[in-house]
């Protein structure tokens, strides 16, 4: 199958089954199985790492992936959220995204299993993600290898939402942000400037039932739900933003890393023309997710100069 076809035929299933979505039946369960068939299919297997461990740190549930390589015996730790717009996904679905950036950067990738709406909405998923944050930065996870004072966060699509905001939040101890097609508003949900990509309303249908699922009344000019909204960006981390010409973020992500750079951060940004949201997901089909990952972990590597250098 051709990317082209590809992307026609999941634009066509997503865009099919969230019109029938309603909040009491069992779509996010078959969504959810569905994503992980297509991860297997679609997926290149992420490189071997070191160790994977799970654990819990109060309610939240982590995996904390070592890569192989000269890592320090305490060292930085990428903190990462999953995307899936906040009600679907988790680990094992990003599992390729999170292995790739563990190798390439050589840092420890903490990956966060927050909770989910409908079940869970705002602000359950940023208060778990925020919970990981503030024990990682306690110290609490020294035993395991994590420098407190070698935290970053990241995260693609919600969860590229997520870091954001605990970007801003920790903009004093977080050392690094990585934001993959990141959600940073939930008040409008129509591109500034439709083009084609957009003509199926995948995302106007998909942010339509995060807003009532997981905003779910929330404020959504609040920074926690719309990180974008937020007027203070001085002293923010060093930022890598992934932006894709075939996403109906695109504007908003562009709009985030210019209003970053504007208030005097570094930021490097990579514009991917002709790839869509989520691509990252799906590597046999779009070969740019072996390769994006690492540039996005090369950059991170620089950040922490204890770490070997390419």
């Amino acid at each position: 199958m051709t990317p082209k076809a590809f992307l026609e035929s999941l634009s066509e299933a997503v865009s099919e089954q969230f019109s029938k979505l309603t909040p009491d039946d069992q779509f996010l369960d078959r969504f959810q199985d569905n994503f992980r068939r297509m991860t297997r299919r679609f997926d290149a297997p992420g490189p071997e790492v070191r160790s994977k461990d799970e654990f819990q740190i109060d309610d939240v549930t982590v995996k904390l992936f070592v890569p192989f390589g000269p890592i320090p015996e305490l060292g930085p730790t990428l903190i990462y959220a999953h995307g899936g717009g906040f009600v679907t996904c988790d680990t094992e679905t990003h599992e390729g995204i999170i292995r790739r950036l563990a190798n390439a950067s050589l840092c420890r990738v903490l990956s966060v299993e927050y909770r989910l709406a409908p079940e869970h909405p705002f602000p359950a998923a940023p208060d778990d993600v925020k919970t990981v944050v503030d024990w990682a930065l306690s110290g609490s996870g020294t035993s395991r290898g994590i420098d407190p004072d070698s935290i970053a966060i990241g995260g693609d699509s919600a969860g590229g939402n997520m870091a954001a905001w605990i970007a801003q939040v920790y903009r004093d101890q977080i050392k690094a942000q990585i934001l993959f097609y990141p959600l940073m508003q939930l008040q409008d949900i129509k591109p500034s400037n439709p083009g084609p990509q957009d003509w199926l309303q995948i995302g106007a249908v998909a942010l339509k039932y995060i807003q009532e699922n997981y905003v779910a009344g929330a404020d959504p000019k609040d920074p926690k739900v719309s990180p974008l909204f937020e007027d203070d960006l001085d002293k923010l981390p060093p930022a890598w933003v992934l932006t894709c010409g075939l996403d109906p973020l695109r504007d908003e992500g562009k709009l985030y890393y210019e209003k970053m750079e504007e208030a005097g951060n570094q930021v490097e940004h990579r514009y991917e023309k002709t790839m869509p949201h989520g691509f990252l997901n799906f590597a046999k089909a779009f070969p740019k997710a072996n390769t994006v990952p690492l540039e996005a972990a090369e950059f991170l590597r620089h950040q922490f100069p204890r770490l070997p250098q390419p």
